[in-house]
């Protein structure tokens, strides 16, 4: 376990996912859910090469079929620490065998971490290292612990505020696939009470249209929260799962969407998919502040 500190906080990253487990204030305030396996397993884990779900677990390319599970295999592969200083480390993943397996592209996918102040910054990149073209989405998935203060306060005393101010467009979710094409509108010039049944189809997927975004996890019985701001994602869903009464909520940026409900199975025509051209690289940004 990665442990990154400074006078504010405390923040631990498991190597196998490169998955952030914990952040705590000096005040020993846990920020990030703990994974309890009644409710989700995993913290926050990493979304790569794809995120959300295939139709049928399956995809096409070049001919071949591949099958791959849910958001992809990062999350369920030890990373290797390529630097690390007390208040920031990058982490690696290269193909092996069995990725490619799943997913036949040369890739290096760098996750880091930097700690400034009350601030974890992430960066998520994508090297292409080969002269063909790359095909891929990634995304973060942190979830946070709802209400942050054991017994002060309800699920339900907590809400989302957005920044800018104004409404969104929200792309329906029809378990497990998406549908761009029936977007609805949500008015986000106020705060959005969280409730359960918020989720009862789903995540909120909210169309950033790759314009920096800042979502706020905050509550109406203490000044603890925390803020998430995205630089250039297109995608940001906000989830808990339903209907378990799960005490947590997460808010993930996405550069990459579930497959459409008219997907066709071929990788190429995916939507939302990103392409990467030989000997190019990616960032995904974003960073979350803890209060």
């Amino acid at each position: 376990m990665i442990t990154l500190k400074n006078q504010y906080l405390t923040v631990l990253i498991n190597e196998f996912g490169a998955e952030l487990t914990s952040v705590k204030n000096s005040e020993g305030l846990e920020y990030i859910w703990q994974a309890d396996p009644n409710y989700w397993k995993r913290h926050a884990p990493i979304l790569f090469p794809i995120v959300g779900r295939l139709k049928d677990n399956q995809y096409e390319y070049d001919g071949k079929q591949y099958e791959m599970t849910q958001h992809g295999f990062a999350r369920d592969n030890q990373f290797k620490v390529e630097s690390q200083l007390p208040t920031k480390v990058s982490l690696v993943l290269r193909p092996t065998e069995e990725t490619l397996a799943k997913y036949p592209f040369k890739f290096e996918l760098r996750i880091i971490y930097q700690l400034v102040d009350h601030q974890l910054k992430v960066s998520l990149n994508v090297i292409n290292p080969s002269q063909e073209t790359l095909l891929f989405s990634i995304g973060a998935h942190p979830g946070f612990n709802v209400p942050l203060v054991k017994g002060k306060g309800s699920f339900e005393d907590s809400f989302i505020r957005v920044a800018p101010k104004k409404s969104y467009q929200q792309i329906p979710l029809k378990p497990p696939y998406s549908d761009p094409n029936d977007p609805k509108t949500l008015d986000l010039t106020k705060p959005l009470p969280l409730n359960h049944d918020l989720f009862n189809s789903d995540a909120i997927v909210l169309d950033l249209d790759r314009k920096e975004t800042t979502v706020m996890l905050a509550n109406s019985q203490n000044d603890h929260g925390i803020s998430l701001t995205v630089e250039n994602a297109p995608y940001v869903g906000i989830w808990s799962p339903y209907p378990k009464q799960a005490p947590f909520a997460c808010i993930e940026p996405w550069w990459g969407l579930a497959d459409t409900v008219n997907s066709d199975g071929q990788l190429e025509n995916k939507f939302a998919i990103n392409r990467l051209e030989g000997r190019h690289a990616f960032a995904g940004k974003y960073q979350i502040s803890f209060f």
